[in-house]
């Protein structure tokens, strides 16, 4: 009874830790904010391929979350980047990814693609 007690406290800390890390190591920006900066740097769409073409941010590039650890080559550390997904929860995994490869100026879309109101393309 108390290992499971333990284990539940241990996983809520580490829950609470790594959202306030995130949270320090990205930028969180407006649509507004976000769309006056985001033609300066690299834009990504962490969301899988099949979401990317259902719609995206013009200009987007596709790197998914779960191919972040063999793609991080791909991302510049001298230039900001501008990542979403589709509702803001996985920015989270991919700064602490980025920030470990050497990226310093990070920014994430609040509420993700679901909250854009401008312009996107489609793959279909």
């Amino acid at each position: 009874m108390w290992t499971l007690i333990i284990v539940l406290a241990a996983i809520i800390i580490y829950s609470v830790v790594m959202f306030f890390y995130q949270r320090r190591i990205m930028k969180t920006l407006t649509e507004e904010e976000f769309r006056s900066g985001y033609r300066k740097a690299q834009l990504v769409d962490i969301r899988e391929p099949n979401e990317f073409e259902n719609g995206h941010i013009l200009g987007a590039r596709n790197i998914p979350l779960s191919q972040f650890r063999m793609r991080i080559k791909e991302f510049r550390t001298d230039q900001p980047v501008y990542i979403y997904c589709q509702s803001g929860m996985r920015t989270g995994r991919a700064a602490q990814l980025l920030r470990k490869h050497g990226v310093k100026e990070i920014h994430d879309l609040k509420g993700g693609f679901k909250a854009w109101n401008g312009k996107i393309k489609t793959k279909k």
